[in-house]
């Protein structure tokens, strides 16, 4: 019989040929073997992985509770991560008194310490999985290992360490991520850093005090961004100082923190920052008086109104807009600014937000019928006639309805009458084409002569 070597002469170039396919069909063979062989590896291992994790779950109490030992479940591999993944998912929903003994179980077991080690100790994704694993305990003992991965070379480990910081979210871990920025060891972008100093610092914001006034140009800004969310009226000296600072970033965080601190000295402190140079802290500072409510920060309100930067007309607008009890004062006041583009501005946020049909409804009220009809005339004048037209052929009430043509018949809008003269065509009633009828004669006839009655045909 002729071997292979033989053959191979005898075929020529074709032996070649099938050689190659040959060593084709072979590694096509083990390929197929090889994945038939490992799927079913991955389906025995997911099999016995739910089998363990329904047992588990089903003696979860006692494991807790610590009447199954530790030794039982803790150097058997796949046990000890299903115990790991339920405990922390676990204390990711827990409330604070049923998070105790979840934590309880974790250092009794010993989980807590691997994963230490293993943050220490481990390399790749292993460390960085470690990290994120130590910030689900939010417990205290997981902090030191987790600072010392701040300094280290890999930006992916720094951030991972920086969230974990955040998810423990206890002053200590603050303190932790504060002293590697100070010291420049953290360079991590800032997105991550305010959310992990957020959580850190919102049960005690003086934290952030201390480094403030240590923290260079770079740092400062970051740092009084994350106080202006969480700052508290015990603050005020404090902010005062953060108010009178270099950077336009860090004042614009200050207004922020007094507007939601609300200490005593806010609104001198206001005032100041309303005028400055910078248009974006204007804006916050305008921002900030709104929050404030507070019916001695109209005037500063008006004149930010007044302002040449676009966006603080409208947040003074829409600050003024809440002080609804003074809103016939305001309207009077911007009025004798003689800027237009201030109470266009207040016009549009009073349409937006409901005013205008709040001092409609009040010219029924005797308390009030008297502003509101002055607030109405000054709007009218500005360009609020379609919202009042509305109001006389819609509104649900008719004394209100009577009131607006009232308002109307008072101002010398004669562009009104083309309007007027439409809706009394349409009207549905002879109550209410008497009253557009003698609307439509005061505009015409009662301007001139300078006088008209106030009595509506009923």
């Amino acid at each position: 019989m002729p071997s292979a070597s033989n053959l191979a002469l005898l075929l020529g170039p074709a032996g070649m040929v099938l050689g190659a396919i040959v060593a084709s069909m072979v590694g096509i063979c083990l390929l197929v073997a090889f994945i038939l062989a490992r799927r079913a590896l991955r389906h025995r291992r997911f099999r016995q992985r739910e089998e363990r994790a329904l047992a588990i779950r089903g003696s979860w109490e006692a494991i807790v509770s610590g009447k199954i030992p530790p030794e039982r479940w803790r150097f058997h591999p796949i046990d000890r991560e299903i115990i790991q993944s339920i405990l922390l998912d676990a204390l990711e929903v827990a409330a604070p008194e049923q998070a105790e003994p979840l934590r309880r179980c974790l250092r009794r077991s010993g989980l807590l310490d691997a994963v230490i080690y293993e943050a220490r100790h481990l390399r790749g994704w292993g460390r960085n999985n470690a990290l994120l694993a130590l910030g689900r305990t939010r417990v205290p003992e997981a902090i030191p290992a987790l600072a010392e991965c701040l300094s280290d070379s890999d930006d992916v480990l720094r951030q991972d360490a920086a969230r974990a910081l955040g998810r423990i979210g206890m002053p200590q871990a603050g303190v932790a991520l504060l002293e590697a920025l100070i010291g420049e060891d953290l360079h991590i972008p800032p997105a991550p850093l305010q959310n992990a100093l957020l959580n850190c610092c919102r049960a005690e914001p003086r934290v952030l005090i201390p480094f403030l006034r240590r923290a260079n140009d770079r740092v400062r800004p970051v740092l009084a961004r994350v106080l202006g969310e969480i700052a508290t009226a015990d603050l005020g000296d404090d902010l005062l100082l953060l108010a009178a600072d270099p950077l336009p970033e860090v004042r614009a965080s200050a207004a922020r923190a007094m507007g939601r601190a609300k200490p005593k000295s806010a609104l001198p402190a206001l005032a100041g920052l309303a005028s400055d140079p910078e248009w974006f802290v204007r804006l916050r500072a305008a921002v900030a008086l709104g929050e404030l409510n507070d019916p001695l920060g109209i005037p500063l309100l008006i004149a930010a109104l007044c302002d040449a930067n676009r966006f603080v007309r409208l947040r003074s607008a829409a600050a003024l807009a809440r002080h609804e009890e003074h809103l016939g004062e305001i309207l009077g006041l911007v009025r004798r600014t003689g800027d237009r583009y201030a109470m266009q501005a207040l016009i549009s946020e009073l349409e937006r937000s409901g005013g205008i049909l709040k001092l409609i409804n009040a010219l029924v009220d005797p308390q009030q019928r008297e502003i509101s009809r002055e607030a109405l005339l000054d709007t009218l004048r500005a360009g609020t006639q379609r919202l009042l037209l509305d109001a006389l052929a819609h509104h649900g009430n008719w004394r209100v309805r009577l009131s607006v043509a009232r308002l109307l018949a008072r101002s010398d809008e004669r562009d009104l009458a083309p309007e007027i003269e439409r809706l009394a065509g349409a009207s549905r009633s002879p109550r209410e084409q008497r009253v557009m009828r003698w609307l439509l004669h005061q505009l015409r006839t009662g301007g001139a002569a300078g006088q008209r009655t106030e009595r509506v045909p009923a």
